[in-house]
């Protein structure tokens, strides 16, 4: 029986959002001091980690350090854990996979605090936008975005940028997706030191980014930049995140500015057109949100599932043998490797807009809950041997069967993408360098190289040998 990522050193899944000169370990939130608690390698905690017995935060060693484990035992627990926010706020985490499922589509869930009837008071989001380090007239780039609206906002929003992604434009990028990658393996022996290269900082980060800048409409020469912006929105590091929100925003503005007096085939071009055919109802705000949410989105989670999945490939040797042999498995196989060792963990905060019960557990009107999605996809009540990985697992031609997406109205606007980016990066990067190999030992990936982070599986590099080319 194959372990899970955590249960075996030899099949720790990562990925990673900065190139080497720009990760670092995750930063204190502002409450930290010199005895509070820190994580394996290192890291220290806020001060509250640990204050609450029985309602475990998502700041805790264990839960940074091993969260295969340490959120499967919370999830055999009870399918709804009360749990502390990275803020100390309580929340529900809502561990297995039929409840996650069953609590995303139901619409009595808001991922906007302020509707729920009788709100009063501050909104959460604002207390961990200042807990981040980032000026206050800059919420609303961050608090009303499509991630976080809910009807009729998200639906407009959403139908203004679905376009870019249907399935047959999604088929039309497919070359052009394949022609990028065959250019970035081509240059991998280029990058080597000493016979070994950085699977992130070469590969998995600078594809999808640079299909993502593609379709949105980001020039080149401004494609490093997003990748620091990137970087630095996922360090959590107070000091970096403030500094480089402003910039952020001021840079989307001006390339919007520029936009409108050329515009192009893409879909920051569809964005300005769509401005001045509706009246202005898409504000100045909600196009920026957009191009962030888009571009951020767009290459993070993507870069993280093919380091993640590659990881994952080699140290596991029967399943690459099951693509090597039969390539036509690879649709199947992103899917399982998005359960198995997918880069996110958990999903933002929503909020319940009523008394309900969720699997035998009463939430009040008010209360947040997370879905813990680590839990889920690895829920032995819906799968058989969860910790196994399995790319035969999806059945051929169904709807996806896992939760690495999200399920419901907030289904991944991008996961086709996603999925398509993916399936090109394995299957080109097994075929042209048939003997790669780790250039670290699993262990030594695990020690040095997996950042610690709530909610998230990455690694900051991903060092590997390429062997002789096909």
């Amino acid at each position: 029986m194959t372990p899970s990522p955590t249960e075996s050193k030899a099949a720790t899944p990562s990925d990673s959002t900065a190139s080497p000169s720009t990760a670092s370990a995750p930063a204190a939130t502002p409450s930290a001091t010199a005895s509070s608690p820190a994580t394996s390698d290192g890291t220290t905690l806020p001060s509250y980690v640990g204050l609450h017995p029985g309602e475990p935060n998502l700041m805790e060693p264990e839960l940074l350090d091993n969260p295969y484990t340490a959120y499967g035992t919370l999830r055999e627990q009870a399918p709804l854990v009360r749990a502390r926010f990275i803020d100390d706020s309580p929340i529900w985490l809502v561990t297995r996979f039929d409840v996650v499922r069953e609590v995303m589509r139901d619409q009595r869930f808001v991922n906007n605090p302020t509707l729920v009837p009788g709100f009063a008071g501050q909104d959460p989001r604002a207390k961990l936008i200042e807990l981040f380090g980032i000026p206050e007239h800059l919420a609303p780039y961050l608090a009303d975005t499509i991630l976080t609206s809910d009807p009729p906002v998200h639906t407009r929003l959403r139908r203004l940028v679905s376009r870019a992604f249907t399935a047959r434009r999604i088929q039309d990028l497919r070359p052009r997706v394949e022609r990028i990658t065959d250019e970035l393996l081509e240059q991998l022996p280029g990058h080597a030191e000493d016979g070994v290269v950085d699977l992130v900082e070469h590969f998995a980060y600078p594809l999808p980014i640079t299909v993502i800048c593609e379709l949105v409409g980001i020039d080149e020469g401004d494609r490093t930049l997003w990748r620091r912006f990137g970087a630095d929105l996922a360090s959590l590091n107070p000091k970096r995140i403030g500094a480089t929100m402003p910039e952020m925003i001021a840079h989307i503005h001006e390339v919007i500015d520029e936009r409108r007096t050329a515009l192009r085939d893409d879909l920051l071009s569809g964005l300005v057109r769509a401005q001045d055919d509706d009246g202005g109802r898409l504000s100045d705000v909600e196009m920026v949100t957009l191009v962030l949410t888009l571009v951020l989105a767009g290459h993070e989670t993507t870069a993280h599932l093919i380091s993640n999945g590659t990881l994952a490939l080699l140290t596991h040797p029967d399943q690459r043998r099951l693509l090597d042999e039969d390539p036509a498995l690879l649709p199947r196989a992103v899917h399982e490797l998005m359960r198995w060792c997918g880069p996110i963990q958990a999903t933002q905060l929503r909020y319940a807009t009523e008394d309900t019960e969720v699997a035998g557990v009463q939430v009040r009107r008010g209360d947040a809950l997370m879905f813990s999605l680590v839990a889920a996809n690895h829920d032995p009540r819906h799968y058989d041997g969860p910790e196994r990985l399995d790319l035969t697992r999806q059945p051929a031609g169904r709807a996806e069967d896992h939760v690495g997406f999200g399920h419901g109205m907030h289904y991944c606007l991008g996961a086709s993408l996603a999925r398509q980016e993916a399936e090109v990066a394995y299957g080109k990067l097994l075929a042209r360098y048939p003997d790669l190999a780790l250039a670290l030992t699993p262990e030594q990936l695990e020690e040095q190289e997996r950042l610690r982070q709530p909610g998230t599986w990455r690694l900051r590099r991903l060092p590997l040998r390429l062997g002789a080319e096909s």
